[in-house]
């Protein structure tokens, strides 16, 4: 066990770099840099300050190692990384301030969020997708197909607005609040705080968690009836075991790879976001960051946000290989 997950964080290394390579290496080809709207700005100003803006640009980009070859800028980037773990300053989004400042300053927003969003998916989808297998065929089965497929089918920005025109502040049933954002907790209590955070984050997490719910219980469904159904399972009912127990200990733990590969890929979905629900909810998190990172070709924050969301997705992968086998008794990790 400790040689294969040696291996793999060894292997894991190699492609973190990889990553990170390609990354840069596609920021640096495409047109455009951070330089170009302060330059613009210049421009508006007149010729003294069209002078200082070059002069700006001119040390921007010396900073940022955008005078050198893009082999060399990456390298001068990863050394920073490796010798000081500083992942440099943000160029256009707050310039002069660490990368890193601005990531904290937003993580805890997202994964509030994406961690409500994730409990109430496994919570509501493995119930569901098990009793549909378990009664295939029956009502319950035909009905929470029709129900889970027009679900998957809406987009996320309709349900968002749609949810906002009627249910929040201003619309025909306005109980929660416009947007997502506690302002003062001083002078509640502890059930004040609870119900002020459900009023502001009760519909993100309803449009992050509802095509979840259904991809996920068809999912669990598939993998069920792959079982359900098996030898051991007609055995352990033969043996006069309670229904409740061969459904859950015999036939759903065969089932769990399905749901632990997908379980893999939540990791980074946790820390990056959703831009369109965060947009949509005024949510100051991880989405709205990297679409500002994007949109203002910040290049230092937009490589911290590569590097973290590649450690996390290659975390989850060794996590989910170290799951399957508590979960199949038959899976080994030595080689």
């Amino acid at each position: 066990m400790l040689y294969y997950i040696g291996k793999r964080l060894l292997l894991a290394v190699f492609t973190l770099l990889a990553i990170l390579l390609v990354s840069y290496c596609l920021l640096r080809l495409a047109p455009g840099d951070p330089t170009r709207s302060n330059m613009l700005g210049g421009e508006e100003r007149g010729l003294n300050s069209e002078q200082g803006g070059l002069i700006r640009n001119e040390s921007l980009r010396e900073k940022l190692a955008l005078d050198k070859p893009w082999p060399v800028g990456f390298a001068l980037w990863l050394r920073n990384v490796v010798e000081n773990g500083d992942f440099g300053e943000s160029a256009t989004v707050d310039p002069g301030r660490p990368v890193t400042g601005l990531i904290a300053e937003r993580l805890p927003v997202t994964l509030y969020l994406n961690l409500c969003a994730v409990l109430l998916t496994y919570l509501l989808a493995i119930p569901i997708g098990v009793a549909a297998a378990v009664r295939e065929g029956g009502w319950f089965d035909r009905i929470s197909n029709i129900a889970l497929f027009t679900l998957y089918s809406l987009p996320v920005m309709w349900v968002g607005l749609l949810l906002q025109a009627w249910l929040c502040e201003g619309g025909k049933f306005p109980f929660f609040a416009l947007k997502a954002a506690v302002q003062d907790t001083g002078e509640w209590s502890i059930w004040r705080c609870q119900y002020e955070l459900f009023r502001a984050y009760a519909l993100p997490v309803i449009c992050l968690s509802y095509g979840g719910i259904a991809g996920l219980s068809r999912y669990c469904r598939g993998s069920m009836l792959e079982v359900v159904n098996s030898d051991f399972v007609r055995t352990a009912r033969a043996k006069g075991l309670p229904e409740w127990r061969v459904v859950w200990k015999h036939a759903f733990r065969n089932a769990l790879v399905t749901l632990i590969t997908l379980f893999g890929g939540l990791l980074p979905g946790l820390v990056a976001g959703s831009v369109l629900v965060e947009y949509i909810f005024n949510i100051p998190g991880m989405g709205t960051l990297s679409l500002l990172s994007l949109s203002s070709r910040d290049y230092p924050l937009q490589m911290a946000l590569f590097f973290f969301s590649g450690v996390l997705t290659l975390t989850g992968i060794l996590l989910a290989d170290l799951l399957y086998a508590v979960a199949d008794a038959r899976i080994r990790l030595n080689k």
